[in-house]
């Protein structure tokens, strides 16, 4: 494994990140596209409001409609969540023995408050260089991309070696929820097996401005390992009293104790194959003090004076081992009175291989107080792993990014939020995120306000991306 770390960073070890990406192939179906991703934009699928099964019957309905057989689209739903569900299709192959592909993309997306945006967050806006919409991005552009790509290949009459299986699941943005990939996973593992699997995460970044208009890439990525979300309460109970009688004994002053231990606390430094070949990668084509001092911590996980510097870098700082932030916090229950309980929501990252029982032990041991129970919101989640750097599946993405993106470092990087591959990881699929698309380094408004997508992103990484599922479904 270590061999095939070096040599892929070592091919992949290109200058040049002025690069402008290359157009894809001309399609007479951009406008058909276009439709299904307005049509999947405009279909509301937050948790509250929203309907993701709707969604999936309207992309059953673009594959029916271009020829794919009934028999092979499959929309879902579980009884007690009607409108949580989802959609299997199949494109067989032509050699059975073959093992298939799995593209996957979630559908359902974070709430959006109309009187804070901009634009209606449910309407799908051209303007400038971008599209706007809650879940432009995140995920529906891949969503969108998955479902075209089936409806081109019908429509093409397309055979292909391997079979293309695809999946569109709601779910994904809210913890606790109804999970359509965890579902699958466990009652329809069959249905969705697969050699390995596609999903988000991978892409580009940008330096800042739109290509359109004079920006650059300055990388481009393939997720290859993502951490595991999971979140802990910590609760502390008192009798209370009357305000106008104050003591020291406040649960609000020893939850805050508790926190303020929290964000002292900092869990060791890890490396994996993953983070060391980006570290590695990334730190050369960055250069500078930064640059240097990444290629030096990946050599040596000991030097501290490289990690002191790294850890100024908050997404590098969360790539080095797992992370936990208070995220919400409740407690009293009168204006006039001494609180009887506060509780506070601790968000945790935890870095592939390390359990949430594990951690909930760091987090205890770090608290060092009894009388701040702390607890695992849910049990039974899986522990992230990491996909190998397997050439099948490498190799191709990045020939492609050589092709389309001339000049542009190409590497591995792990996902320090979560996506559902962490699901089909627990179940022997290997799942990679996809290079192709592109956003800028503010994170283009994803889970916030005005979600944006580059108009050209989107029309190259259709492009990208409809070539690199022919690459690995024509194979020997």
């Amino acid at each position: 494994m270590r061999g095939l770390i070096t040599g892929f960073v070592g091919a992949a070890l290109l200058a040049g990140g002025q690069a402008q990406a290359a157009p894809g192939p001309g399609d007479s179906g951009e406008a058909a596209f276009r439709d299904t991703y307005r049509e999947l934009i405009e279909t509301n699928t937050t948790l509250s409001v929203g309907d993701c099964t709707l969604a999936a019957h309207r992309m059953a309905a673009r594959l029916s409609a271009a020829g794919i057989p009934d028999a092979q689209i499959m929309p879902f739903a579980a009884p007690d969540h009607p409108k949580e569900g989802g959609l299997v299709a199949i494109y067989p192959g032509s050699d059975t023995k073959a093992k298939a592909i799995l593209l996957l993309a979630h559908i359902d997306v974070v709430e959006a408050k109309r009187a804070d945006w901009t634009r209606d967050p449910f309407m799908l806006v051209e303007e400038g260089d971008y599209f706007y919409a809650r879940g432009a991005q995140d995920d529906k552009a891949q969503a969108a991309i998955w479902t075209d790509m089936l409806v081109r290949f019908a429509r093409a009459h397309y055979r292909p070696r391997h079979t293309v299986k695809l999946a569109l699941t709601c779910g994904e943005e809210t913890s606790g929820a109804f999970n359509g990939a965890q579902w699958l996973s466990q009652n329809r593992r069959a249905l969705i097996d697969a050699e390995f699997a596609l999903n988000e995460g991978g892409g580009g970044r940008t330096d800042g401005k739109p290509l359109s208009h004079g920006g650059h890439l300055v990388e481009q990525t393939v997720m290859v390992g993502e951490k595991a979300y999971q979140d802990f309460t910590f609760t502390v109970t008192n009798p209370g009293g009357h305000s106008s009688q104050p003591v020291r004994s406040n649960a609000i002053y020893e939850l805050g104790d508790a926190l303020a231990k929290l964000r002292d606390y900092e869990f060791p430094l890890q490396f994996n194959d993953t983070t060391r070949a980006y570290f590695t990668k990334a730190g050369a084509a960055r250069g500078g003090a930064m640059g240097a001092a990444m290629i030096a911590l990946a050599a040596n996980p000991a030097d501290h004076a490289a990690e002191a510097l790294v850890n100024t870098d908050k997404q590098l700082h969360s790539m080095l081992r797992t992370t936990c932030v208070p995220t919400l916090i409740e407690g009293g229950h009168a204006l006039n009175a001494l609180p009887q309980r506060a509780t506070a929501n601790v968000n945790c990252r935890m870095f592939p291989g390390r359990s949430s029982e594990e951690t909930l032990a760091a987090l205890k041991a770090a608290v060092g107080d009894p009388a701040v129970g702390i607890v695992q919101r849910e049990t039974g989640k899986p522990i992230a792993q990491v996909p190998p750097l397997d050439p099948m599946v490498i190799v191709p993405m990045e020939r492609l990014v050589a092709r389309y993106f001339p000049g542009v470092p190409f590497m591995p990087t792990m996902s320090t939020g979560a996506t559902d591959g962490l699901y089909m990881e627990a179940v022997g699929i290997p799942t990679y995120g996809t290079a192709g698309e592109w956003s800028d380094p503010d994170g283009n408004g994803i889970h916030g306000l005005n979600e944006r997508m580059e108009v050209k992103s989107l029309r190259v990484g259709r492009a990208f991306l409809y070539d690199l599922v022919r690459a690995y479904a024509d194979r020997p």
